[in-house]
């Protein structure tokens, strides 16, 4: 795996923790808006503690990935899913 794959990757994880990790703990406005009486906002959304738990969780699973890549235990290029050679 490139430094720029193993980025993308990252990325790609991270974006996928992070939806999964935002609606832990949000619980909605009980009064909801003035105006429209909307209750979707969360009162205390904790977006900092969200992000570094979707940091921790996008790292063990990228190390996960990278390890299985880089192994021979899964590999295209030798072994039983490896392509023919013609």
């Amino acid at each position: 795996m490139t430094w720029f794959t193993g980025v993308v990757v990252y990325l790609l994880i991270w974006w996928v923790a992070l939806f999964a990790v935002l609606p832990i703990g949000a619980q909605p406005n009980p009064e909801g808006d003035d105006q429209t009486g909307w209750r979707g906002v969360p009162q205390r959304p904790q977006l900092l503690r969200k992000v570094v738990i979707t940091t921790l969780v996008s790292a063990i699973l990228w190390l996960a990935i990278f390890a299985l890549v880089e192994s021979d235990w899964m590999s295209f290029r030798s072994g039983w899913w490896a392509m023919p050679n013609d």
